[in-house]
């Protein structure tokens, strides 16, 4: 039996599943006033969170591509996760948040089972930036989901690098929830650190997925890339129809 599946854009990297009885939340950044973040680089939201964390239902499981920056766990996520029954993150997050956080390296897997539904999450590579840069942006991990109906595919913060090859060829995806934005922060120069439209459009070839959803590409100032080139790198022929733009705070069915 096909177990039914939908989500509810939040706003940048932050959506939450629904799939059976499981109630699953991604990169908790949920402040929902305009401000700025002090950090070695410092960030600056631009717009607040689509849903209040308050409205949101009780989290079952939390996936967390990395705890060091406030565009994937700010604030109010922080307290949201720390209120969820699980979370799934890098070791090096695992171990600064302890508590119910567990680690996984890439390939690492994890089975869940919520009321009658199953999934299996498995670690996916990820790299916040290009070669070389990994001792300041820190490590970062993507996720993929199998349920019994569909598989899921959430990049995480990443560029585009060879070992992303591998997810495509390791599962089927249905639907490939990509973190675009083409950050760059002034300090960096040209150096991205988050896929641009270009560099996710190869990246929905190679996965092969079905559907691309966007995320992770306004409500922040280090988001350069209008996202109207998002939609434009996918009407080549052999993407056309392929991405799906979510409406902030509206829920809609996988």
């Amino acid at each position: 039996m096909t177990i039914p599946a939908s989500v509810t854009y939040i706003g940048t990297a932050t959506v939450l599943l629904r799939i059976g009885d499981l109630t699953l939340l991604t990169d908790p950044a949920l402040d929902q006033t305009p401000g700025d973040y002090p950090a070695e680089r410092p960030l600056r939201r631009t717009a607040g969170a689509a849903l209040a964390a308050d409205r949101l239902p009780p989290v079952d499981l939390v996936l967390l591509s990395h705890d060091q920056h406030s565009d994937n766990l700010d604030r109010t996520g922080r307290e949201v996760l720390a209120r969820a029954a699980a979370v799934l993150t890098t070791p090096e997050a695992a171990t600064r948040l302890g508590g119910r956080a567990t680690g996984l390296s890439p390939w690492d897997q994890r089975t869940i089972t919520v009321g009658a539904t199953t999934v299996t999450i498995t670690a996916t590579p990820a790299r916040h930036g290009p070669a070389g840069t990994e001792p300041a942006t820190g490590p970062v991990t993507g996720f993929v989901v199998e349920y019994d109906g569909g598989t899921l595919y959430v990049s995480g913060d990443t560029v585009r690098h060879d070992a992303l090859d591998e997810i495509g060829r390791r599962f089927t995806i249905d639907t490939a929830f990509l973190h675009f934005g083409d950050a760059h922060f002034p300090s960096t120069g040209d150096r991205a650190f988050s896929l641009s439209s270009t560099e996710g459009a190869q990246l929905a070839r190679t996965l092969r997925a079905r559907t691309v959803i966007p995320l992770h590409f306004d409500s922040w100032a280090h988001f350069t890339e209008d996202p109207a080139r998002i939609t434009e790198a996918f009407t080549t022929p052999d993407l056309t129809g392929r991405l799906r733009r979510l409406t902030p705070g509206t829920t809609e069915q996988l």
